[in-house]
């Protein structure tokens, strides 16, 4: 169970090399030497959580101390549950140690971990498919020793409402069913045609007719436009032939 694909996929201006390649570092007020193997501090107060401005620092923070701390609400935190981290967060071999610094250091104890599920339900309000991907893979850290208990029960309901996700994306994170994502919208097929719905069929025939003639790559070819252009003319004309055939579905023609 891997989430990594789903979540980075979609997503924008993430740094080279990962979302782990600074897990550790002054985004949560400390600095990890090389070699050194004392955990790291955790800084959960709000304005040090909103200094991280950076997405991939935060939603590695984020996964990483919600997974820790979930392992240990329900006692101490087992083989079984760490290699469910393992397998839901694939971490870059180079980035282990770091990782292992700030799981140890989060899983000391349960508390704290509100803060930082109420940042990323801030940070990722506008892309809610990834917040219930991360907690379908909280759902099955929680499982790996065993049934949910009441403190893992309690610690999943308190993410989802500060994830800002709705009850039905607490329940398919539950059941390991995944949001689809989100399907781009169809454009208008008249405002495509820049005519109106109630246009009768010869004026929308027309109107098809003339902007195929004015963007057709075969006739701006014509009149020397450039490649970059004629590209664009290319998925124009798509456009315009889908917003046709729509339209002659519509009124059977």
């Amino acid at each position: 169970m891997s989430i990594w694909g789903k979540i980075l996929g979609g997503m924008t201006g993430f740094a080279m090399g990962g979302p782990f390649g600074a897990v550790v570092g002054a985004a949560l007020g400390h600095a990890a030497d090389e070699g050194s193997t004392q955990a790291p501090e955790i800084d959960a107060r709000p304005e040090a959580l909103a200094r991280i401005t950076n997405k991939d620092q935060l939603f590695s923070i984020g996964v990483i101390v919600l997974s820790a701390k979930l392992a240990k609400c329900d006692g101490p935190v087992k083989r079984e549950e760490i290699d469910a981290f393992k397998r839901a967060f694939r971490i870059p071999v180079e980035n282990q140690r770091e990782v292992g610094l700030l799981f140890d250091k989060a899983r000391e104890d349960s508390t704290g971990y509100e803060p930082f599920a109420a940042r990323m339900g801030e940070a990722f309000n506008d892309n809610r498919p990834m917040l219930e991907e991360v907690l379908s893979a909280l759902h099955h850290i929680a499982r790996a020793d065993g049934p949910l208990t009441r403190g893992e029960a309690v610690f999943l309901a308190k993410t989802r409402q500060a994830f800002r996700l709705d009850e039905a994306s607490g329940e398919r994170a539950s059941s390991g069913r995944s949001m689809p994502p989100p399907q781009p919208a169809t454009p208008d097929a008249y405002a495509v045609l820049g005519v109106a719905p109630g246009s009768t069929d010869e004026e929308v025939r027309l109107a098809w007719r003339k902007l195929m003639r004015e963007h057709h790559p075969d006739s701006l070819a014509a009149r020397g436009v450039p490649e970059a252009l004629m590209r664009r003319a290319s998925t124009r004309v798509a456009e315009i032939n889908a917003a046709w055939d729509r339209i002659k579905r519509e009124r059977g023609l």
